[in-house]
């Protein structure tokens, strides 16, 4: 993978959030393309309960300040950076005070989704693309991991299909068995059509449950990785039936191997 770029693109990473299968592999597989003298970006939401000061984030002036469409709804982007002690690796947070200052995740204190977890994530993949349009840095793979970055694919085939800097990048999408219960706002779809997305490509977002987020982002990958050995039958199905190239289960201890020659075989 040696100077190969990839670009990360998560809902949680270690060790910036609680450990947990999707934060974790979201560090241990950037890490690993790292070692093995890959190019890595990593990306994922500067949740309120991040320790801005313990974990030594600050705000790239010259990339924040621009303001991202929601809904009809001009949101501003502000962009934070951090580096991974002892890893030399960089991360970027999409953060925006109406989305992402409140501190927590995905629930409140009583375990309920926010209502507005839609539009934080669909904020949080024009975000991405956006600044990695300002970095200049064109991706071979996006690796996406995490519903809260779900929307990335979904974005870059319909609403970013025509920039050139992208034109050569895959997707690859980890499927995780970890969700969340009911559903995103059922307005969501009309939320995601309001870019230019036809309705017809995002049937699965009009009941936004997990699995039908995950159906929508799969139907957008280049490729799948089935990162869970506690996926839904039903998923894993959907995967098999896709026509997509995908990885079936590979656990922590034999995943590089397997990543990389999925990376190099089915995606490159």
């Amino acid at each position: 993978m040696e100077d190969k770029r990839i670009l990360y693109v998560s809902s949680e990473v270690v060790p910036y959030l609680a450990e947990n299968e999707v934060s974790s592999m979201s560090y241990e597989v950037p890490k690993m393309i790292n070692n093995q003298g890959g190019q890595i970006r990593i990306f994922m939401p500067r949740y309120g309960n991040i320790n801005e000061r313990r974990h030594q984030l600050h705000e790239v002036i010259r990339l924040s300040g621009m303001n991202l469409v929601v809904n009809d709804l001009d949101m501003p982007l502000i962009i934070k950076v951090a580096s991974i002690p002892k890893e030399r690796i960089q991360v970027y947070f999409i953060d925006n005070d109406e989305y992402f200052k409140r501190k927590a995740t995905f629930t409140d204190e009583e375990g309920a989704m926010f209502p507005d977890n839609d539009e934080r994530a669909i904020f949080f993949a024009k975000g991405v693309v956006e600044t990695v349009k300002k970095l200049n840095w064109v991706p071979d793979i996006i690796h996406v991991h995490g519903w809260m970055a779900a929307m990335l694919p979904i974005y870059m085939k319909h609403y970013y299909k025509n920039e050139a800097l992208f034109s050569e990048t895959k997707i690859v999408t980890s499927i995780y068995g970890q969700s969340f219960e009911g559903t995103l706002d059922k307005e969501m779809v009309n939320k995601v059509a309001f870019d230019g997305v036809p309705v017809d490509a995002i049937l699965d977002l009009k009941n936004p449950d997990y699995e039908s987020i995950m159906k929508a982002t799969i139907s957008h990958s280049d490729g799948v990785i089935i990162a869970s050995d506690n996926l839904s039958p039903s998923l894993t199905k959907f995967i098999e039936s896709s026509g997509k190239p995908f990885l079936p289960f590979a656990p922590k201890d034999k995943f590089a191997e397997a990543y990389s020659n999925f990376y190099k075989t089915f995606v490159l």
